[in-house]
């Protein structure tokens, strides 16, 4: 069976028993309650004592967003939560309801938005980009910190969180970009071609 857009390879095996435990145990927390499971993660949340004057930079509005469809069902072709998400339709979805820019609906054209990020400087909202079908781009899902991210795995999968530790997803990462609310699609666009 072949899986076409952003699905990842149906072989994703983990790299030992404790990953695939710590794996087990997330799922089971979260098939329930995937939310209140995320939000009860300290490990995730890294910064909550900030009072509320301070306004989240645009890209943490963009991270909470996607956060509210975890346990969404994966569907290709997907653009919203009653019908599923693929994971371009995730991070297009959430980053129309945050920060109001219309993203393509392709893994490979998101990695021309906005401007690169490297891997140590990732912050939360960030777009992360993956090799899962043998060309680069071809998963994106949205960094979360401590370096986790949400995305739409692929068929028979939910939204969820996953660790960028892994060695499945390690091995395949590709690159980040970074959004801002006051980047219009037309700025982004400009930008994105003076890089190539």
């Amino acid at each position: 069976m072949a899986l076409a857009g952003c699905a990842t390879n149906a072989q994703n095996k983990y790299a030992d028993s404790s990953s695939r435990n710590l794996r087990d145990n997330y799922l089971s927390r979260t098939q329930s309650d995937p939310l209140g499971a995320y939000l009860n993660d300290e490990s995730i949340i890294a910064d909550s004592s900030h009072d509320s004057a301070t306004r989240s930079p645009p890209t943490k509005a963009l991270a909470s967003t996607a956060l509210r469809f975890l346990g969404i069902r994966y569907r290709y072709g997907g653009i919203a939560p009653k019908s599923g998400f693929d994971c371009s339709g995730l991070v297009a979805y959430a980053a129309e309801k945050s920060l109001g820019l219309k993203l393509p609906h392709r893994a490979a054209e998101m990695a021309h938005e906005g401007k690169s990020v490297p891997r140590d400087s990732l912050k939360k909202g960030d777009l992360v980009f993956f090799n899962t079908r043998g060309r680069r781009y071809s998963h994106v899902g949205i960094y979360l910190g401590d370096h986790k991210f949400v995305h739409a795995p692929r068929k028979g999968q939910v939204v969820r969180v996953e660790s960028m530790d892994e060695a499945y997803w390690k091995k395949r990462y590709n690159g980040a970009r970074r959004l801002a609310a006051n980047d219009s699609p037309e700025k982004l666009a400009k930008e994105a071609h003076s890089q190539r």
